[in-house]
């Protein structure tokens, strides 16, 4: 019998944890969903990430209340996936602030992206008729802005394509620390259905060089301390080379999409099979490489009609 599709059958709540991972920096996590990141400066509040749904952003409110009655002024969105934007207006903050590519990839695929989100992953939608449509940024930057919270400062920044071709990380310079969005996941598997397999990891090493004292990643638990940023980065990194080499392999011999869908499960199940989200993404992750391998450089738009087509390819 085929699997059910994606994580449509996913129901069960998981335990949130909101941790501080440096002076008053907080990671808002729950055993594998999106993460959110929060940033309390003098005289604001900057989220960063947004959730799906205004209910759901709200869990994140409830939690920033708990430690700081500081106004939320700002949401940086790392990059354009509705599961990290459409949260956006439970916070009424005064800027939303993405990369001008983020901002122009809502325009080219925001809604595809959105059905297409929402079929796959029903649960991380709750309260989605609250949506009030797509969220766009009040300010975009192409390669480096900074915010100041008071006198502390917030440096966003475009390091390379990963997760996306607009990806941004926010950072901390006075505590050291970085949001990292899907650039960095923690036991967590990287989405790279929309990803650039050949930057990644360069993506990555930049990340690297700055030598923090922690992370905030996309998905899964916080990482504090030099060992598990290394760590996490390592891993990441690994995932990303696992994935893509044997897929390019079988592409570029000709092979079939399930032929290389098979070569992947081989080498990355071993490794990475007790992963959240794993066999949620692995088609995806799939289908992309295989286009990446054959020198497509833009990935295709998904469609929820698209989604199921090639679930249907592979599972079957």
């Amino acid at each position: 019998m085929a699997k059910q599709f994606a994580s449509a059958g996913d129901l069960a709540e998981k335990n949130v944890s909101f941790t501080e991972v440096g002076k008053n920096l907080w990671a808002f996590t729950a055993e594998g969903d999106p993460n959110t990141g929060v940033i309390i400066g003098d005289d604001a509040v900057m989220i960063v990430d947004a959730q799906a749904t205004p209910r759901l952003a709200n869990k994140v409110i409830e939690n920033i209340r708990s430690v700081t009655d500081k106004p939320i002024k700002y949401v940086t969105l790392t990059h354009y996936h509705a599961v990290r934007v459409l949260g956006a207006s439970a916070y009424g903050a005064s800027e939303i602030v993405m990369s001008e590519k983020a901002r122009s990839m809502v325009a080219e695929r925001g809604q595809e992206d959105w059905d297409s989100e929402f079929g796959r992953f029903p649960r991380l939608f709750q309260g989605h008729e609250s949506i009030p449509g797509l969220t766009w940024p009040s300010m975009t930057f192409s390669d480096r802005m900074s915010v100041y919270l008071g006198k502390r400062r917030v440096d966003l920044m475009f390091l390379g394509r990963a997760h996306t071709a607009g990806d941004i990380v926010a950072f901390v310079p006075d505590a050291n620390v970085m949001f990292t969005g899907d650039i960095v996941e923690y036991h967590s598997a990287c989405y790279c259905g929309d990803g650039h397999f050949h930057d990644w990891p360069g993506t990555l090493d930049r990340i690297r060089t700055l030598d923090l004292d922690a992370i905030a990643p996309g998905r899964g638990d916080a990482l504090v301390g030099r060992e598990q940023v290394d760590e996490a980065l390592d891993n990441t990194a690994d995932f990303i080379r696992s994935t893509y080499r044997p897929v390019a392999r079988v592409a570029l011999g000709g092979g079939s999409l399930k032929e290389a869908w098979d070569a992947c499960r081989a080498e990355c199940d071993p490794k990475f099979a007790d992963y959240a989200i794993y066999e949620h993404c692995l088609p995806f992750n799939v289908a992309r490489a295989y286009d990446e391998a054959l020198g497509i450089d833009t990935p295709r738009i998904w469609t929820a009609e698209r989604d199921r087509e090639m679930w249907d390819a592979l599972q079957g």
